[in-house]
């Protein structure tokens, strides 16, 4: 930055007097707040500079009155740049009851573009204006791969002993089935870290945060995912909501569970045998697919943003904080394209557990998958600063009670299992593997009871249910999935 801040009246007088520049710009007053804010975007994006309210065009310092209600509007308005900026403000006393507001920002090579309101700015001269839409995608995309992004920052004040060392040991223990994490592996959490990527130099990154973290407040909120089941076709009325932050494959996990409660899941039962040909809602491992980008991609940057999941009863939208990677557009996603990674590190942890490949096909795959279960491909939009990817497809709690009803009668009617719990446990293994956790909430209970350990024992012992883990019956990565018998 250029300018100095004037510490007084006598330092403010000397920069007055150089006029507006490149890196200076007055305002009459806070009245002015939202393009002094555009102007301070601009500063962000360059080499920082000063943005004074209550100076007249002329450059004559006239003051402003200040209250505690023009500072409110300040922080209000500033809290709409993203990612969230440093400044500092400083008052100076021009005559009685009259005060001059200095912002003053510096320029972060590392953290540009900024935007405000949705917009990126920059300065040319001393003029404000739109940043090209050609330099913005420069620039988002310099962060993504630069060496300097938000993930392969070093987690301040985090140490090894604020992670989560059981989400590590389960993360790194699933990966060697996949052959992407080769050779010893180790039993040190610093050499796992390091192995990952996401220790350096011995200091924890921000990545790591992500992944295995165990707090997220003050310092990380973006570590969030947020859940709705809407009534109808609008956001009016709730039907369920749920918002949580942890790391990012238990919050996949999450978000999987949460469609499987309020996902129809039709199919048929054959006497004696229990076999269910099911026709779901979304092919899983589509709907896996979207999960997966939208928290591997998002701009974790954005102190305020999240991954949202909402589900209305015609259609389901997953939203992603920070729109789509320099160098994709919507468009592309249906084609062949290359894979762009915002958050490499992150990414690569992913890929090494399988659930990811690097080669820009998943959302190819989504749309194969779709044409193939015939429903229409899904939609990729960008707006307001989000990614977001749309699936058409009916999910109205009429046509979702009438397949239950139907399904559970069936199985009541058809084979005897000794109770109504491990029906259902049944019906959401049918959904893929579960721990005891998740089955869980899968069937709606708040945690895991006497009568949910007595139900999956009763369901092993008649071979309808199996260990994925059967040499350890009780690891702490154990879960449980149908037998060979239910699919037949």
């Amino acid at each position: 930055m250029n300018a100095p801040v004037p510490a007084n009246l006598k330092q403010l007088s000397v920069l007055l007097r150089q006029g507006e520049g490149s890196t200076l710009e007055f305002k009459r007053s806070t009245g002015e707040l939202k393009e002094g804010i555009q102007t301070l975007c601009a500063f962000l994006n360059g080499a920082g500079g000063l943005v004074l309210f209550g100076v007249r065009p002329d450059g004559t310092a006239e003051g402003q009155d200040v209250s505690d209600k023009t500072l409110r509007e300040i922080a209000q308005a500033t809290e709409r740049l993203e990612p969230p900026a440093q400044f500092s403000i400083h008052r100076l006393k021009v005559k009685a009851g009259r005060e001059v507001i200095i912002l003053a920002v510096e320029g972060v090579a590392g953290m540009r573009p900024y935007i405000f309101d949705g917009r990126p700015y920059e300065r040319v001269e001393s003029t404000t204006r739109r940043m090209p839409p050609e330099k913005h995608e420069k620039l988002v995309l310099e962060r993504a791969h630069g060496r300097s992004r938000w993930e392969n920052a070093r987690a301040e004040g985090v140490e090894i002993k604020d992670l989560d060392r059981d989400e590590i040991f389960r993360i790194v223990e699933a990966a060697p089935s996949t052959g992407r994490l080769v050779g010893p592996i180790g039993k040190r959490l610093a050499d796992i870290l390091d192995r990952l990527g996401v220790r350096k130099d011995g200091k924890i990154l921000q990545a790591a945060i992500v992944l295995f973290g165990k707090t997220f407040l003050p310092d990380y909120p973006q570590c969030e995912l947020r859940m709705a089941r809407f009534r109808g076709k609008d956001k009016t009325e709730f039907l369920d909501q749920r918002q949580m932050r942890g790391p990012a494959f238990k919050l996949l996990e999450e978000a999987e569970l949460f469609c499987q409660r309020h996902f129809p899941l039709p199919g048929k039962i054959v006497p004696g045998r229990l076999r269910r040909v099911d026709t779901p809602l979304l092919p899983p491992n589509a709907m896996r697919e979207i999960l997966v980008n939208a928290f591997i991609h998002r701009d974790y940057a954005i102190a305020g943003g999240a991954v949202s999941l909402a589900i209305f009863d015609d259609r389901v939208e997953i939203w992603s904080a920070g729109g789509f990677p320099a160098g994709i557009t919507p468009e592309s996603l249906t084609r062949n394209h290359l894979s762009v990674q915002r958050n490499p590190i992150i990414a690569d942890v992913f890929h090494r557990v399988g659930l990811i490949e690097k080669w820009g096909r998943g959302t190819n795959r989504v749309v194969a998958m779709c044409r193939e279960a015939g429903i229409p491909a899904p939609e990729f939009e960008e707006i307001t600063n989000a990614a977001v990817v749309t699936f058409r497809v009916r999910v109205g709690a009429t046509a979702r009670s009438e397949v239950e009803s139907k399904v559970e009668s069936k199985v009541e009617s058809k084979v005897e299992l000794g109770g109504n719990l491990q029906n259902r446990v049944l019906t959401v293994l049918h959904r893929g593997p579960l721990s005891k956790v998740q089955m869980a909430k899968a069937v709606g209970k708040k945690r895991v009871d006497g009568q949910l350990h007595a139900a999956v024992r009763e369901l092993v012992t008649q071979g309808l249910v199996e260990y994925t883990i059967p040499d350890k019956p009780n690891s702490r990565l154990q879960k449980y999935r149908l037998t060979a018998r239910n699919h037949q």
